[in-house]
């Protein structure tokens, strides 16, 4: 009989694959679907959110960052376009501008107040990958859901740019799209194009997903009166270039001025989140809901403080009514809603959520929703199950700060398997 600990992990695991927010850096997603400035002829747009002057860099699952191939030629392709809603309008948030290549999608930039963009591939210097796109940040920590702004220049980020070498297509096998939560986008292929060609790649249409009633853009943003808008966008700004409390004090004019302005709430909410007070964070996330009940972002705050605090019940709630406005785009809260109903004994509902929440992270960019459906398998004793979600979990994260604790539980899990099959061939008298 094995001891039943083998399992059972910690807070800790939670906290370093994909909830757990450190106040040490501040990193953002714009109140209700992104924002930032920039866009058309700016060489690439911010996302809106609290930014100190330096973010954490962010690394591959391997911690590594890789170069530019040898010979290659760092002659920049630039990009430029629009974004539109599929009635015609321009989204009432900033939108953000993936690469996907075979699959792994890249932040490029936002669009503008207008719906258009524009910038060189690689050179997302004004973008923060999340987990989202990777695993880790230097700090081993995980930023938020969505990418987040980074304040000030990013140099280091030229690694990541689009090269050419002869012979070669950079951009083989690689797709431009809009990302937003709820909605999905017309595609651009960008295989074969070239340095001199067109930057227009003309308009991307964002349509409403069916069956999805919620978003991470608010519809009270539409409703803003003028002066109401022109703090929140100001805010933004300078959100961009890591002034904070200046930020801070437009969101509040925003909210002073239109009570029902849901992304300035939220915005309010998640910089109070990372400034360390909970009390004050969950105030302005209930507030956010209160003005628009369909903004899924701020149940995604609740659920983080929830997490941090411990609160399984809470978090299980919270993940819930979000996977209900949205079961398509948020790997993230399927993944906390697993760990809370592990966390809470449930574990019919734990591992329902675990493999929902593997089967829409195509990408395994949460790859603690193996390691969790490894120990509810595990505490169904269905150890092999267990061995083989756990071995997952290291394929796609091999450097985690428990890589080498769960190596010891995968050993044991193998030795418990063996014994288990060496019991079942044994011959019945």
């Amino acid at each position: 009989m094995q001891p039943k600990s083998l399992m059972r992990f910690t807070i800790a695991a939670v906290l370093a694959f994909g909830a757990g927010l450190q106040p040490v850096e501040c990193q953002h997603t714009g109140g209700g679907g992104g924002a930032g400035g920039g866009g058309a002829g700016g060489g690439g747009a911010a996302g809106a959110g609290a930014g100190r002057s330096t973010l954490p860099s962010t690394t591959t699952p391997g911690g590594t960052t890789t170069a530019a191939p040898p010979g290659s030629l760092n002659r920049g392709i630039y990009l430029s376009g629009k974004v539109q809603m599929d009635d015609g309008s321009t989204p009432p948030e900033l939108v953000l501008i993936e690469r996907v290549c075979s699959g792994n999608p890249r932040p490029e930039g936002y669009t503008d107040s207008k719906g258009r963009f524009s910038f060189q591939l690689g050179q997302n210097q004004v973008v923060t990958e999340d987990a989202s796109y990777d695993n880790t940040t230097a700090t081993g920590m995980p930023p938020n859901t969505m990418a987040r702004p980074r304040a000030g220049s990013g140099a280091s980020q030229a690694a990541s740019g689009i090269t050419r070498r002869t012979g070669m297509d950079p951009l083989a096998g690689c797709d431009l799209r809009a990302s937003l939560p709820g909605f999905r986008s017309d595609l651009v292929n960008l295989t074969g194009h070239r340095i001199l060609d067109n930057p227009d790649v003309g308009t991307l249409i964002l349509h409403r997903i069916a069956g999805v009633e919620g978003s991470s853009i608010s519809m009270t943003t539409l409703a803003a009166p003028k002066d109401a808008r022109k703090a929140y966008d100001k805010a933004r700004e300078l959100l961009k270039k890591g002034k904070v409390a200046d930020a801070q004090m437009n969101f509040e004019k925003a909210v002073a001025s239109y009570p029902k302005f849901a992304a300035a709430w939220y915005e309010l909410g998640f910089i109070h989140e990372n400034s360390n007070d909970p009390g004050e964070a969950r105030k302005y996330y209930a507030q956010a809901l209160t003005a628009d009940s369909k903004l899924v972002t701020p149940y995604l705050g609740l659920a983080r403080l929830g997490t941090r605090e411990k609160n399984w019940q809470e978090v299980s709630e919270t993940t819930s009514r979000l996977i209900r406005l949205d079961p398509v785009d948020f790997a993230e809260a399927y993944y906390l809603n697993a760990f809370a109903n592990y966390r809470l004994h449930r574990l019919n509902e734990a591992e329902k959520s675990a493999r929902d929440g593997e089967r829409i992270d195509t990408a395994h960019h949460y790859p603690g929703l193996h390691q969790v459906l490894g120990a509810i398998l595990y505490e169904k004793q269905d150890y092999a199950g267990a061995a083989e979600h756990l071995r997952d979990y290291l394929q796609f994260s091999p450097n985690a700060p428990d890589a080498d604790q769960v190596k010891k539980q995968l050993a044991a899990l193998d030795r418990i398997s063996g014994e288990t099959k060496v019991q079942a061939e044994k011959p019945q008298l």
